[in-house]
């Protein structure tokens, strides 16, 4: 058999990979991506982190060394996020005056209504009052002829109305800023989904005390949440009981 002679150029090894560069340009886009995620990253671990039931104590206890109404207020609020509640928006036939619904049960209104009961104040009552007096230049949007011990007050539009009649209504500023609320505030907002929500201004955790945070239940029971303008505020109260 004659040999096969191969004419061309002669065949070149395959050059080999320089794995260095390619190692750091990863470790340079690492490193980036670290940096430019970093703040978001402390925030979120604050969140889940600095938010315990020792630093809930301390805070409470800081803000029952100041004395004013709303101090004591975000307090009780804070004191709501030790409690077990399942978010419950159903109808209950409760008591009247001082009626609640199931300790264990409640809605973003229910975090309100016990935080001023903690401190003496009836929002039950109060509301029912002012509503019997009332009830046309309250909101009409559940097709009632007249008042509902029951229900009036675990109704965000009606404590809306009646914070504005009865205590102080903070004008909303065209650019929203946490330096515009104080400690003990009643903020009611509008979800994205539409439905309206509502909840109490307190410290933030730790050394995160200057911070202004709010305690609410949007679902999961009564939560201590770095959330204040995280949805649009459509209300800002200051009701230190009735005059």
């Amino acid at each position: 058999m004659d040999t096969i002679e191969y004419i061309g150029p002669r065949p070149k090894k395959p050059a080999s990979k320089s794995w260095g560069g390619g190692w750091l340009m990863i470790l340079f886009v690492v490193v980036g991506v670290g940096i430019v995620a970093k703040p978001y990253i402390s925030q979120a671990l604050a969140r889940n982190a600095s938010v315990t039931e020792l630093k809930v104590e301390e805070t409470v206890s800081w803000l029952n060394q100041k004395g004013a109404f709303g101090n004591q207020l975000a307090a009780a609020a804070l004191k709501r996020t030790k409690k077990e509640v399942v978010y419950d928006p159903a109808y209950y036939q409760i008591p009247y005056p001082n009626g609640d619904v199931p300790a264990g049960k409640g809605v973003c209104t229910d975090v309100v209504v016990r935080s001023y009961r903690a401190l003496g104040v009836d929002l039950q009552q109060l509301v029912h009052d002012d509503m019997t007096q009332n009830f046309r230049i309250y909101p009409q949007l559940w097709n009632l002829k007249g008042p509902d011990t029951n229900i009036d007050h675990r109704r965000v539009p009606n404590l809306q109305r009646f914070f504005t009649r009865s205590g102080r209504e903070i004008e909303l500023p065209e650019t929203s800023s946490a330096e515009n609320f104080s400690f003990g505030d009643v903020v009611a907002w509008r979800l994205p989904h539409g439905a309206t929500h509502i909840g109490v201004v307190v410290p933030g955790p730790g050394d995160r005390r200057d911070e202004k945070w709010i305690v609410h239940n949007i679902g999961s029971g009564p939560q201590w949440e770095d959330k204040l303008l995280e949805y649009q505020v459509i209300g800002h109260y200051r009701y230190a009981g009735s005059k």
